[in-house]
Parts: structure tokens; C-alpha cells; sequence
């Protein structure tokens, strides 16, 4: 049952990676510019972050089951209908139900891990689902790149549409909500009580610290894997495009080995979460203004290690769901799980944007030709981003700790009990009431 989950969510990597790859092919087809590429990934993002919330009461209401296979129906019709269009408005139009089919399905994968196993667990098959999923973008790296120079655009697209098809069955005769015996997931909410529990689960400390912590890991290696990192390698750092999808495998190789380690990491020392967030942020800084310094074209030793650095933000960005695991209650994992989801994919579409907007800026006329200077110039974008976040996720770290252990002071103690370094109830409340000052 968790693998028939986690199969959907490789299906929706595959097709939220596949114009990263396809990006080029793209802008030929229809021929348009940089910003008018960009603005595919926008709306996908854009559309996958608007739905997040309402993803999470939907699936607090219907449960995970039925988000999966609205999820699965949405992404086959999209891709069907970008395999056959040959405008951009209708190309984009299929992106944004990609994305509307993207948002139902990993929430609902992560509601089934939290019914199926036990929570110190939870971590660790977090991240194997993560590992997992994050293969698809491995599969859109060089096959799909093979399959679009082989067998032309629509038969591509076309035939990876096709297995949302099967998929789907599959969740339907497999997929249960729960564990048999187990309480139902569902639940039955008018319109005011899920306005309380949105209320509830915003105004709660350790969302916004997951929210913070999404936000500020997760952009750098969507930016990278999703849109500019082909063009970027190929123009900016002038590498075949082999090397170039060779550097984006290498991107997904990261996720699928950092998300166990990371993963195991957390469940061993849950208190040392936010810390983490912030060494991946600040080793992603350091290697992107080294990168970006370098005079003349990087060596391709130090664009692995910017591969590697931008690729931690991808499984990092998985304590986030830990974060709202931990200080959610079960009636409302839902839509804190929703709402933390929102942070780093606005931070991408934001991202996306602004790269595609700078590069535009500093190229004379309505040139697409765009140099290497040019493309080092709006890859500085992503240091917005990251001040912003993670000055966010310092203030909301002590926060959340005396907010756990204030509410629920159970799940403190039970956190506090095999950790070496875990804090003093006191000391914690301490320091959370001087922060709400």
C-alpha cells in the first residue's frame, strides 16, 4: 500500500521535473523567450502552492485514498493534453493541471505514513518516500531528454501520461486510509470549524517554523531541477548537454542517499532539526557565491559540489513535515502538513520569476541569447531567499519548543527522553516567552 503511494508520487515528480529537461525543447516548440519559459514552472508551482491548504481539508475530510486518484486523473488528462497542444496558452493551460494534480498527492502520501506507522518512525519513511519519489526526477533527467531527441515531443509526453492510468486502478484496489480497526481519518467539518482549525494550525509556532524551514531549503534544488540548472550549466558554465543532464542526475542521486541520512539523523536527535536547516542553507550560500565568483567557467569538481549542496535542500526540506508531525495534533495534520507545503514552493515560483525576470533585464533587446554573465547575475536571486528564510526559522525554533512543551508536554518529555542534547522544559520556556516579547 505505501509503495502504490509512493509509485503516484514518482509519477508526479516525473512530470514536475519533465520541463526541466524539456525546458529548451520547449522553447522551441512554442517559440518564446525566458520569462515565458519561466512562467510554465510559475503557474505549476503557483497553482501547486494555492492548493495546499485546500488539499489539507480536503483530506482531512475525504481522506488520502480518494486525493490520491483525483490526483493521479488530474496529472494523466494535463499531460495528455501538453503532448498534443501546439500553442503556448494551451501548454500552459496543461501545466496548471499538472500542478493541480501535483498538490493532491503528497500530503496524502504523508497522512498514509502517519496512520500506517509508528511516529519515531515516521522520519526515517519520510525520507525513503521522498528517496523514492525523487527517482522520477532521475528518470526525467536523461531518459526523457533521449525519448523527446528519439521519438519527438507528443509520443514522450503521451506515453508517460498513459501510466498515471494504471496507477490510479491501483490506488483503488489497494490504497485503505487506515489500518483495519483503526479509528477513521476522515472527518465530517462544517465551514466554521474548519476555519478554527486553519486559525488554530497557523497561528501554532511550529507550523511556521516547518513552514520557514520548508521554504528556505527546498527552492534552491526546485530552481536547479526544474527550470534553470540545464540552461545555466550549458550557457552560463558552457557544458555539453550531456554533462549538463549528467549534473542534474547527479541532483537526484543527492536526494535519493541525503533523505535516509538526513532522516535517520532527525529520529535519532529531534531537537537538532531547525540546526540542520540551517547548515544545509548556509552550505548552499557558501557554495553558490563561490560558484558565482569563480572567474571564467567553474571547474567541474566545484559544480559537483554545488550540485551536491543545492541537491541536501530537496530531502532537508523533509524536516519540515517532521516539524508539523510533531507539534500538529491528528485532527489537524492535514492542514498544517498543507501549510507547511506552501513555503517552499512560493518560494520557487518566486524564485523561477525573478531569475526569468533578471535574466530578461540585463539582456540588450528582445535577445534570447543570453550570456554567462547574465545567467551568474540572476542566480544572486536565490540569496533573497534565503537571508529571508532563514532569519525566519532562528526566531521560530525557540518558539516552537515552548510552545510543545507549554500544550503538549507529553510529547516533550517523550522527545526529551532519548536525546542527548534536548533542552529544559525551563530553559525552553524561558526563551519562548522573551521571543513572543
Amino acid at each position: 500500500m505505501w509503495g502504490t503511494g509512493v509509485a503516484v508520487y514518482f509519477l508526479a515528480i516525473f512530470h514536475r521535473s519533465s520541463l526541466g529537461v524539456a525546458g529548451l525543447a520547449a522553447a522551441d516548440r512554442f517559440h518564446i523567450t525566458a520569462s515565458q519559459l519561466s512562467t510554465f514552472t510559475v503557474l505549476q508551482l503557483l497553482v501547486y502552492a494555492a492548493m495546499q491548504i485546500p488539499v489539507g481539508v480536503l483530506l482531512d475530510r475525504f481522506g488520502p485514498q480518494r486525493l490520491l486518484v483525483a490526483g493521479a486523473v488530474f496529472m494523466t488528462a494535463a499531460q495528455l493534453g501538453f503532448a498534443w497542444t501546439g500553442t503556448y496558452g494551451g501548454a500552459v493551460t496543461a501545466r496548471v493541471f499538472v500542478g493541480m494534480g501535483d498538490a493532491m498527492v503528497f500530503i496524502s502520501v504523508l497522512r498514509l505514513i502517519a496512520s500506517w506507522f509508528p511516529p519515531m518512525r515516521s522520519p526515517l519513511v519520510t525520507a525513503f518516500t521522498a528517496m523514492l519519489g525523487q527517482c522520477g526526477a532521475l528518470v526525467a533527467a536523461i531518459p526523457l531528454s533521449r525519448s523527446l531527441a528519439t521519438y519527438g515531443w507528443t509520443v514522450t509526453f503521451a506515453a508517460s501520461a498513459s501510466v498515471g492510468i494504471l496507477l490510479g486502478l491501483l490506488v483503488i484496489l489497494l490504497v485503505r486510509d487506515v489500518p483495519p480497526g483503526a479509528p477513521p481519518s476522515r472527518s465530517v467539518k462544517d465551514v466554521r470549524t474548519v476555519g478554527r482549525d486553519l486559525r488554530l494550525a497557523w497561528q501554532d509556532p511550529g507550523t511556521k517554523l516547518g513552514l520557514w524551514s520548508h521554504f528556505t531549503t527546498q527552492f534552491a534544488s526546485n530552481v536547479m531541477g526544474l527550470l534553470w540548472g540545464f540552461p545555466f550549466f550549458v550557457h552560463a558554465e558552457h557544458r555539453t548537454k550531456g554533462q549538463a543532464g549528467a549534473l542534474l542526475t547527479l541532483l537526484v542521486v543527492v536526494f535519493i542517499v541525503g533523505g535516509p541520512l538526513i532522516g535517520g539523523y532527525i529520529s535519532r536527535h529531534p531537537w537538532q532539526r531547525s540546526t540542520v536547516v540551517l547548515s544545509i542553507v548556509a552550505a548552499m550560500a557558501t557554495t553558490w557565491t563561490v560558484t558565482l565568483l569563480w572567474p571564467g567557467d567553474a571547474p567541474t569538481w566545484l559544480l559537483c559540489v554545488l550540485v551536491v549542496t543545492t541537491g541536501l535542500g530537496g530531502p532537508g526540506s523533509m524536516i519540515a513535515f517532521d516539524l508539523a508531525r510533531t507539534f500538529a495534533p491528528a485532527s489537524r495534520l492535514g492542514q498544517a502538513s498543507g501549510i507547511v507545503n506552501v513555503g517552499g514552493f512560493t518560494a520557487s515560483l518566486l524564485a523561477v520569476l525573478g531569475i526569468g525576470l533578471v535574466l530578461d533585464a540585463v539582456t540588450q533587446g528582445s535577445s534570447t541569447d543570453y550570456s554567462s554573465g547574465a545567467y551568474k547575475t540572476a542566480m544572486c536571486v536565490q540569496y533573497v531567499f534565503w537571508v529571508l528564510g532563514g532569519l525566519q526559522v532562528w526566531r521560530y525554533r525557540y518558539r516552537a519548543r515552548a510552545h510543545l512543551a507549554d500544550t503538549q508536554p507529553e510529547t516533550f518529555r517523550d522527545m526529551s527522553g532519548f536525546e542527548e542534547y534536548a533542552p529544559r522544559p525551563s530553559r525552553v520556556r524561558d526563551i519562548g516567552r522573551r521571543g513572543r516579547r
